[in-house]
């Protein structure tokens, strides 16, 4: 028997190959896509993931402006926010807070940001996030491919 074949190997920050994926948003519903957005970040679909490693793709999300939500979540769902003095609770709907200057990355960051860990590795894979409004971004040179995210389980 060869005893190589059952060691279990762990990807680490030199032999983890990481890519860069471009995701068009367009009709796209935005729980759905971030949670596939989310597992692209984590390295969820490649045969070498390793929990404690960033070993995940560097994800650009172009037309985050033309996403969807389902019903009226678009006014009724609140995001709470905190300053840390009495009174200092505010309340924003998603539509607000895309409505913001560079709204639509602040939306996508705070949905994808829940479904990340809450360590530092999670604050380590949404830098690997990109969010753009429209179809133009400035990552031409790192020659990302485009994938179908439908596709994806």
């Amino acid at each position: 028997m060869d005893t190589l074949s059952y060691k279990t190997v762990s990807a680490n920050q030199t032999t983890a190959n990481k890519e860069w994926v471009i995701v068009d948003a367009t009709d796209q519903v935005l729980g759905r896509l971030c949670s596939k957005v989310a597992k692209i970040l984590r390295g969820k679909y490649k045969p070498n993931f390793t929990p404690h490693v960033d070993c995940g793709d560097n994800v650009i999300i172009i037309n985050a402006d033309k996403v969807k939500m389902t019903g009226n979540k678009w006014n009724d769902r609140v995001y709470l926010t905190y300053s840390g003095y009495p009174g200092g609770q505010k309340e924003m709907s998603p539509a607000r807070l895309q409505a913001k200057p560079n709204g639509d990355d602040k939306l996508f960051r705070k949905v994808v940001k829940g479904m990340l860990p809450k360590n530092k590795l999670g604050a380590q894979l949404l830098g690997n996030l990109y969010v753009y409004a429209g179809e133009d971004h400035k990552h031409e040179a790192q020659s990302p491919k485009k994938i179908d995210i439908n596709s994806l389980k």
